[in-house]
């Protein structure tokens, strides 16, 4: 046996493999790999098969090798051909179904993969380096506004994010070409540079209309675009954004555009000739836009069109829909272009290597720095003159602060809306200013401008003017103004800091000069004088009723409000001064009163008040239908 066992060892002994090019039993070993050894040393780069031992690699670095590679896996390949052939189908009407199929990918793929594919298709398509229409870019913004509501904040962020570096990429290439010397063309169709930095720019603020991202970032782009000279390239797509998104940056943020206004006229130089006609019509489009006189052109209203439409099928949506995102994104230009170092403060989760404490003081310090305007009140001043003036209640003084620290009375009426009154505090509007105009030394037409806007906007301010008006009379002296019920319930919280006991010539003469130019221009009609009775006047009320019919009068023939009754117009109008003497003699005690009012009060007055005050009683005499004697 031992012998046996000691031959078989030997046997395996000399079958035991060698490896390759080793020579078996029958000799022909070598041949049979040498086929093997010519392929493995001609294709030196073919990678070994993975094994079951081979080294984990991170996403990144995954990432990072295709990058460099510059391959794609077949798996990303697919999903950007799915998302590009959703994108190439997407138009007003199918959005929804998109939208849906869109959502579908997500669930089926990983959520960074697709929001990066969807971010730079959308981004290649939009800044290509042609002029889009404006609703191919509404629709696109109207897409990235669904998934902002549907998806979240993190495509939002990440969309945006990518977006503004591309634009600062485009804006940086262009500000070269434009401070550089001029390139030489070698074709004669080739289309002008910029036009990347102009779409993403109406990209950016088609995502503020659709509540993507907020003010703040559109007023540092515009920032952004007034550091320096003032090009030709950024008029332009100042006109952009003035065009798209100026009515909504002039309703959230009015002091913001004031500013960017001024800094505007700053940069423009002191000859006018020296402008250029695209820097004049943008002057002159946002001087409009501050005094809320919008041009709508004629290529614009297709684009507005498309963002209304748009904005009703992401209200639907946000009915039927669970929405994940509410709220714009509240983020500065610095803020984004500071994301890969500091950090994403506006991601839940995300990390941030900011110092808020250090970035407080900072801007404690610049704000330290601004000197404000000598003219420009302080709020905390303002509120303690609001006390003085009796001003008893929150409301009151935040009323009274509005009107004192507004630019004009367009920028007032929008500060006002925007105090969110109810239908019952807002009556305090038309008290606060009546008091306020009535305690000017000289009488001032910018209360009675902002009554005007206002009682345009809610016929509630004219009933409050009637019901002023009949106050006013009453502390005159006029009891009977009103009714007894009224003098009843009539309270002195009603009248708190209103109920003067003795008028004084100014004030009733400020108010006069008010109520005549809101008769004239139908913020009230002569009906608010129906509780009147002109025969049993006192001197005071007969003397503030002649100031009133004057202005009324007078205010009939002009665009503007009469500062002084010896400033007389000299046109000879019938036709408005007709309408507003007709209205009243449709009510047969005012047109009675009038009648006998009119000829009494201008006896003896010549040029325009004689003239003025026949046309109106011809008027008042033609409307009633029973005409008195006196």
């Amino acid at each position: 046996m031992s012998d046996e066992n000691a031959q078989i060892s030997a046997e395996d002994a000399e079958m035991e493999w060698t490896g390759f090019g080793s020579v078996d039993a029958s000799g022909d070993s070598e041949d049979k790999f040498e086929d093997d050894d010519e392929t493995l040393l001609d294709t030196p780069e073919a990678a070994p098969p993975a094994s079951s031992g081979s080294k984990y690699v991170p996403p990144h670095l995954r990432k990072r090798a295709e990058v460099e590679g510059g391959q794609q896996s077949e798996a990303q390949l697919k999903l950007t051909k799915q998302l590009k052939g959703l994108l190439n189908r997407m138009s007003e009407q199918n959005i929804a179904s998109i939208v849906d199929g869109v959502e579908e990918v997500y669930r089926n793929n990983r959520r960074h993969d697709v929001t990066e594919t969807l971010t730079k298709l959308i981004i290649d398509g939009i800044s290509a380096h042609s002029m889009h229409l404006d609703q191919y870019v509404v629709l696109h913004a109207a897409f990235v506004s669904a998934l902002h509501k549907l998806v979240g904040i993190e495509f939002a962020a990440f969309f945006v994010q990518h977006v503004v570096t591309s634009y600062d990429k485009h804006f940086a290439a262009l500000n070269d070409l434009s401070t550089g010397p001029p390139p030489v063309s070698t074709s004669t169709d080739e289309e002008p540079a910029g036009k990347e930095c102009s779409n993403l720019v109406v990209l950016l603020s088609e995502l503020y209309n659709f509540q993507v991202i907020s003010s703040l970032l559109m007023y540092d782009v515009i920032r952004a675009l007034l550091d320096g000279d003032l090009m030709e390239f950024k008029v332009e797509l100042l006109l952009k954004v003035a065009r798209n998104s100026g009515q909504q940056l002039r309703q959230d943020d009015p002091t913001a555009l004031k500013s960017i206004i001024q800094i505007v006229h700053s940069k423009l130089p002191s000859d006018a000739h020296a402008l250029s006609s695209r820097t004049r019509f943008m002057v002159e489009t946002l001087s409009n836009l501050k005094n809320n006189k919008i041009k709508k052109a004629a290529g614009q209203s297709a684009g507005n069109e498309a963002v209304e439409r748009m904005k009703k099928f992401l209200s639907g949506l946000t009915k039927k829909r669970h929405v994940m995102s509410h709220e714009p994104l509240r983020v500065s230009l610095d803020d984004l272009r500071a994301a890969d170092t500091k950090g994403k403060w506006w991601l839940v989760g995300a990390a941030w290597g900011g110092d808020p404490l250090v970035e407080h003081r900072q801007e404690v310090q610049s704000q330290a720095t601004i000197v404000p305007a000598p003219d420009a009140p302080s709020e905390n001043a303002l509120l303690k003159l609001a006390k003085k003036q009796g001003m008893n209640t929150d409301i009151r003084r935040g009323i009274f602060v509005v009107l004192l620290s507004s630019d004009d009375y367009v920028d007032a009426c929008e500060r006002l809306s925007q105090l969110k009154l109810t239908e019952v505090q807002q009556r305090e509007i038309i008290r606060v200013i009546l008091h306020c105009c009535g305690n000017e030394k000289q009488y001032n037409p910018y209360y009675a401008l902002v009554v005007q806007q206002l009682c345009r906007l809610s016929h509630a301010h004219k009933i409050t003017l009637q019901f002023c008006l009949w106050d006013f009379l009453r502390d005159m002296g006029e009891t009977t103004v009103g009714g007894a019920e009224i003098l009843k319930t009539l309270t002195d919280d009603d009248r708190a800091g209103f109920n003067v006991k003795r008028i004084s010539s100014t004030r009733m003469r400020n108010v006069a000069r008010a109520y005549g130019w809101w008769l004239a221009k139908d913020c009230c009609t002569l009906a608010v004088l129906k509780p009147v009775d002109f025969t049993v006047l006192k001197p005071q009320a007969r003397e503030f009723l002649r100031e009133l019919f004057v202005h009324a009068l007078a205010n009939t023939q002009l665009a503007t409000p009469l500062l002084s009754s010896d400033d007389l117009p000299s046109t000879r109008n019938k036709g408005p001064l007709e309408e507003v003497f007709l209205k009243g003699a449709k009510i047969q005690a005012v047109g009675s009163g009038l009648v006998y009012f009119l000829p009494i009060t201008f006896k003896g007055d010549e040029g325009f008040l004689k003239w003025a005050s026949q046309v109106a009683l011809d008027a008042l005499r033609t409307g009633m239908d029973v005409v008195p004697t006196f």
